[in-house]
């Protein structure tokens, strides 16, 4: 028989009488930094999807830089004709409705569980793309590891649909690349759900038949562009290890497993980063710094039912999405090779 103090007694009654959800007394949002931040990056993303859009229409690759009578940020270039801003619309529309997806999927589900969470703060930055992505700070404990596993799940879910939709879209309005034309700046390698779509659409007859080529032979449409990022940013947040989502349905199935798989995909990342793409060892360092802590949840109810299904669904997301080179021509010998040239 259990003494009423004990540890054991006090653990049973605390999960029979679960404390209410509660939201903490929270900081007034600060609304105007997430509405300046919205339209910076709208700004820095039409500006790019502006250049994409001019390359697309005369031929080149939309991460092709070649032309030097445009600047890499051509802001002044796609404002002096109104034209060439609206052009950017597409993409621009596309990536922010895939960022909004996927951070949106974790807030309302932060607001579901009583979880204090800021709205997305978008950051806007002159990269080939614009942005460098949008985040929500969570600012409350997350009680049950059902709840931190929907968090988690919501996000990656959200977005790959979102990116799903456009990629079925978009291909349809790329076009074949002309056969003299060489690589773009930035040559990219396509995951699984890229070649898998683009062999249905071939398949049913959807695409024109000059466009059943392989993918590096076929000019992306901007909005083709926006959709690989969303596939590319899924993968990196489904990386399963530290505090990235796919950390967090890691803890949430299994918390003693966590540090021992945030490891072994950290080790998995370091040979993947020499031979085939740099970044991979941003990503290690991100996941070893984060690796050390996680929000500790109670251990009970665990992840049970359909959830984990779910578990399974984020594995798959992650073998469709994960491109092991994004970059061709990135491995660490050759970015070497051609910083001493």
């Amino acid at each position: 028989m259990t003494e009423p103090n004990s540890p054991v007694a006090s653990s049973t009654l605390e999960y029979l009488r679960p404390a209410p959800e509660r939201i903490p007394r929270a900081p007034k949002p600060r609304y105007w930094l997430h509405l300046v931040l919205l339209l910076a990056t709208c700004f820095t993303t039409l500006v790019m999807g502006a250049r994409m859009q001019y390359n697309f229409q005369h031929g080149l690759p939309a991460l092709s830089f070649d032309d030097d009578s445009v600047p890499f940020f051509p802001a002044s270039w796609a404002y002096s004709h109104p034209a060439r801003l609206l052009g950017g619309v597409p993409f621009m529309a596309t990536l922010m409705l895939f960022f909004l997806a996927h951070e949106m999927g974790h807030y309302l589900y932060c607001r579901r569980y009583g979880v204090y969470a800021t709205l997305p703060f978008f950051i806007p930055m002159a990269t080939p793309i614009g942005t460098m992505g949008a985040v929500i700070l969570i600012r409350s404990r997350i009680r049950s590891r059902t709840a931190l596993f929907d968090i988690g799940i919501a996000g990656p879910i959200a977005g790959f649909v979102v990116a799903l939709v456009v990629l079925v879209i978009s291909l349809t309005w790329s076009k074949p690349m002309h056969g003299g034309l060489g690589a773009a700046d930035y040559e990219l390698g396509y995951p699984l759900i890229f070649q898998l779509v683009h062999r249905l659409l071939g398949s049913v007859g959807v695409l024109h038949g000059s466009l059943n080529l392989p993918l590096s032979r076929v000019l992306l449409h901007p909005t083709a562009i926006a959709a690989w990022v969303g596939m590319l940013a899924t993968s990196l947040n489904l990386l399963p290890g530290g505090q990235l989502d796919g950390g967090h349905i890691i803890f949430s199935i299994a918390p003693g497993a966590h540090k021992t798989v945030s490891r072994l995909t950290i080790l998995i990342l370091l040979p993947m980063a020499y031979y085939l793409w740099t970044g991979w060892f941003v990503w290690a360092i991100l996941l070893w710094l984060s690796s050390f802590r996680h929000p500790q949840v109670a251990e009970w109810p665990r992840v049970s039912g359909g959830r984990v299904w779910l578990a399974v669904f984020a594995l798959v997301m992650l073998v469709l999405t994960l491109t092991p080179a994004p970059m061709a021509h990135a491995s660490l010998p050759e970015v070497v090779r051609q910083y001493r040239r």
